[in-house]
């Protein structure tokens, strides 16, 4: 049970991180594609704007395949926890904690469990076990 416990997990955070970088690349979902996102990350200091934008949404869709599915699961942690300390320190440190105020709360949930995800492995419900064990 605890290899499906894990599965969903990787699921969930795996295909939203996915999602978020579609958003990036492609306008997808309701995103802006790279003009608009670069274009933001500009107005925030992150330059230059559309190559950091393209590399965020590489990092996220790339990461959170490899995630779901239990691919080289800590070198996926790491894309996903990249992307959400670059969140934190650049969008959310100051806001405070919670969420309510767009503080660190939620990046800081997804970074930390994507690193938990790392060191305690995929399960055997994933690509890693299938080529690896």
């Amino acid at each position: 049970m605890i290899s499906v416990g894990l599965l969903l997990m990787r699921l969930v955070i795996g295909l939203a991180f996915i999602g978020h970088g579609a958003q990036k690349l492609f306008g997808w979902f309701g995103g802006y594609g790279p003009k608009g996102t670069g274009g933001w990350m500009e107005s925030i200091g992150i330059k230059p704007g559309v190559t950091m934008a393209i590399l965020a949404g590489i990092m996220e869709l790339v990461g959170g395949f490899m995630f779901a599915a239990g691919l080289l699961t800590p070198v996926a942690a790491v894309l996903i926890a990249a992307t959400m300390l670059g969140a934190i320190v650049k969008v959310h440190a100051p806001n405070g904690f919670w969420s309510t105020s767009n503080g660190i709360e939620f990046p800081l949930t997804v970074l930390v469990f994507a690193v938990g995800v790392a060191l305690t492995g995929p399960g055997s419900i994933s690509l890693d076990a299938l080529f690896f064990n």
